[in-house]
């Protein structure tokens, strides 16, 4: 996924910036307004680690082609993607101080580029806590500031969904990069007529994925980031069944590493409480909920029972019912009988605490420019 959509990344806005408009208006007889814009300046752009050249290209492609020159801070866990596109942008010509890659963590990095004063923009992906750390440190300089947070995605399954289709693109949409995507869908509510037949092959199939070697073309899953967040997602399930969850398949919290890295076997839990922690918090692993539901109402208040807005998929054949919860869903991004499909035009974000600001397209080329109104009034003496 990372280099495919990188290309794409930078192909995209190469040629979105040469095919910009803004509208005049002639405010009366003699006074013309219209829209220029500049380049903001200095761009900061923090990237994180679980897909590190897709979403770092997708900051710093906007910021180039917008005029800006760009401080990176990759992640201090998956630096190397970043170091080798640095040593291309030499390749290519780039000059030099135009796209500059800082290597180290947060802190001092990260804090050093959200606190100068001659840095008035900060683009940032990765986790809410650490977003809301950044929002304190760029509020007392006014910075343009966009926080791509976490996501706690529901996936929801209604009775005439595709089936076939609906299972497969459910075992992506969980376990996917190890579940390590900020848009996995890690609530599946089902509709109770198919809630039994569809949990049954959805644990037959996840059961039927191979964890292992990511360099063998048959694995699915590899290892997750670390040890530490190996550990983290296996208290999250340890917990989900000390409040009442069912391990259906997966890990029960207590086995060992497998050899050769930290690796998480995809999990399914059923029976978890909606306020449990399991359903309340971004896990950022391979473990999903599965939760019955009756009705359209019922679902919706389950949905957005949660703190997070990033993406919701929408299983259905009534486009009715896809609209009308399209519209109540409380989430930046919902998909409707798919899930990831992407278009750079159009603008990608969260609600509540998935973020803030929308990035995609020509509304991230907006967020990397300034706009600077110009009114002339061409009345009076030649």
């Amino acid at each position: 996924m990372d280099l495919p959509r990188s290309v794409l990344n930078f192909r995209f806005f190469a040629t979105a910036i040469l095919h910009l408009h803004e509208e005049a208006y002639q405010t009366r007889q003699g006074v013309l307004n219209y829209v220029v814009r500049e380049p903001v300046g200095v761009a900061g752009l923090i990237s994180p680690w679980n897909l590190p050249l897709y979403l770092l290209s997708w900051k710093i492609a906007p910021a180039l082609a917008a005029g800006n020159t760009v401080v990176c801070k990759p992640s201090e866990l998956t630096p190397m993607t970043a170091y080798m596109l640095a040593e291309i942008m030499v390749e290519a010509g780039l000059p030099a101080g135009v796209c500059n890659m800082v290597f180290g963590k947060g802190d001092p990095a990260g804090e050093a580029l959200c606190s100068h004063p001659n840095v008035p923009l900060i683009s940032f992906t990765g986790g809410t806590a650490t977003g809301q750390r950044i929002l304190e440190s760029t509020a007392p300089y006014f910075k343009k500031t966009s926080l791509e947070l976490g996501g706690k995605n529901p996936n929801i399954i209604f009775q005439d969904a595709p089936l076939d289709r609906c299972l497969g693109e459910t075992i992506r949409s969980s376990f996917l990069n190890q579940g390590e995507i900020c848009l996995c869908g890690s609530r599946i509510f089902v509709q109770q007529s198919i809630f039994d037949s569809f949990l049954n092959q959805f644990v037959e199939r996840t059961k039927s994925l191979k964890v292992g070697d990511p360099t063998q073309t048959e694995t699915f899953l590899g290892p997750v980031v670390s040890r530490e967040h190996r550990k983290k997602i296996l208290s999250f399930i340890a917990q989900a069944v000390c409040e009442g969850g069912r391990v259906m398949c997966g890990e029960d919290g207590t086995s060992h590493d497998l050899e050769g890295g930290y690796f998480v076997r995809p999990t399914i839990i059923t029976q978890a409480s909606p306020s449990s922690q399991i359903m309340q918090e971004e896990v950022f692993g391979p473990v999903v909920t599965v939760t019955p539901f009756d009705t359209e109402e019922e679902v919706i208040e389950m949905a957005n029972s949660v703190r997070y807005g990033l993406s919701a998929s929408v299983w259905t054949e009534n486009l009715s019912c896809g609209h009308r919860m399209a519209h109540h869903l409380k989430v930046g991004t919902v998909w409707i009988n798919g899930w990831m499909i992407r278009d750079l035009r159009v603008p990608f974000g969260g609600m509540k605490s998935s973020g803030l600001g929308r990035e995609g397209g020509l509304h991230t080329l907006d967020f990397f420019t300034e706009k600077k109104n110009v009114c002339i009034n061409i009345e009076g003496p030649i």
